[in-house]
């Protein structure tokens, strides 16, 4: 059967769109590029540091970009520097090595798994929730070392799911990638279920706290009074920056009869990151001079990267033509993991239900044969992302 002539956007430009770094342009199937300008707003987001070794030794092993390519992306929303940051969403993106598509899985925030020990910070290994693992990477010496947090949480990942390195690696820092979506002037995506705000007012303004539970203590749903609201869509809505960033943000049952949890919000980052990257690569926006040097001076605030010694641009010239309009996003199903399983007490985290389908995944990923794997158990592909 011929390929199709229709013409697609390229998997590099999606995900540096997505991922907070909008690094070129296609038009006509030709890359136009102002290297100059681009090199300004990504010369300062590189940090070899996040892969394994320092950056001289990453740099010295240099390599050109070929598939079959891994990569970590962790997406972190300190409130303050000091705050020791918690990895708030955790995705891989795995292209094969054809270099034909990409497929993107995320990893649960409270995963329930060995966390290896790290000298710098003096982290002993112990079971916890995966997300905890770059907060406690981090505090070394009585300061924030966000890159050891970020190292200590790709060991974790790695620990657990076999694949033995990450060719290249982000951190989103969502204060600044909040930045970009207002740049953008929002995005449009399908609400797949009716869900309404944990934090947030129709208005888009803090919900207040509840009397009977003040700031200094913890509370399951701490917050009082009207919602946000987002009802299920056949169609792509409109939504205004805040209403996305909120939209995606949520995991906790609040509409009655519909059941919600943090897979739920996995996929919707996932759709997110799609429909975010359309907006970004729509004629509107790549003509538009001004509204892209906002987009781009807004993603070098809000990435950091590391590409094995390759510069950004570097990698986005190699995945140049990797397509993502089929783009497969995976969903592995879980739920939680509890001290006592008989009564659901003593909650300890997630876990991967059945535990056999993950980690034959996590095979097929480091031997890169998803595909036939995916053929061989259709029912983890989100075919609503």
């Amino acid at each position: 059967m011929p390929k199709s002539t229709k013409r697609r956007t390229p998997l590099w430009a999606r995900l540096c769109a997505a991922f907070g770094a909008v690094l070129l342009i296609v038009s006509g199937g030709t890359l136009v590029t102002g290297q100059t300008l681009i090199a300004k707003y990504t010369s300062g987001i590189t940090n070899e540091g996040l892969l394994d070794g320092d950056a001289a030794q990453a740099a010295s092993k240099k390599e050109d970009i070929e598939g079959p390519l891994t990569i970590l992306l962790v997406g972190i929303d300190p409130r303050k520097p000091e705050t020791p940051p918690l990895s708030d969403s955790i995705l891989i993106a795995h292209i094969p090595a054809d270099m034909s598509t990409a497929y993107l899985f995320s990893m649960p925030r409270d995963l329930y798994v060995e966390i290896p020990a790290d000298s710098k910070s003096g982290v002993r290994a112990h079971r916890g929730k995966i997300n905890s693992a770059m907060a406690l990477g981090s505090q070394v010496d009585g300061k924030i070392d966000v890159t050891n947090g970020f190292k200590l949480l790709s060991k974790t990942v790695r620990n657990y799911t076999g694949i033995e390195q990450f060719d290249a690696a982000a951190i989103i820092n969502f204060g600044g990638f909040k930045d970009m979506v207002e740049a953008l002037g929002g995005v449009s995506m399908v609400i797949d279920m009716d869900v309404k705000s944990e934090h947030l007012t129709p208005e888009g303004r803090q919900r207040p706290r509840k009397a009977s539970c003040p700031v200094t203590s913890k509370c399951e749903h701490p917050y009082t009074g009207p919602q946000a609201y987002y009802k299920k869509s056949t169609k792509p809505v409109r939504l205004q920056p805040w209403q996305a960033l909120d939209y995606v943000r949520q995991r906790y049952p609040n509409v009655e009869g519909v059941a919600m949890s943090d897979y739920d919000r996995q996929r919707h980052q996932q759709q997110f990151i799609k429909a975010m990257a359309k907006e970004a690569m729509s004629k509107g926006v790549i003509t538009d001079v001004g509204k892209m040097t906002k987009i781009l001076d807004a993603a070098g605030k809000s990435l950091t990267f590391a590409g094995g010694g390759n510069s950004p641009i570097e990698w986005a010239l190699a995945l140049k033509d990797v397509n993502v309009d089929d783009m497969v996003t995976v969903k592995l199903p879980g739920g939680g993991k509890y001290e006592n399983p008989a009564n659901n007490t003593g909650y300890l985290g997630e876990e991967f239900r059945p535990v056999s389908v993950a980690e034959d995944f996590f095979a097929a990923v480091k031997e890169d044969r998803v595909a036939q794997f995916l053929l061989d158990n259709p029912g983890i592909v989100n075919m609503d992302s």
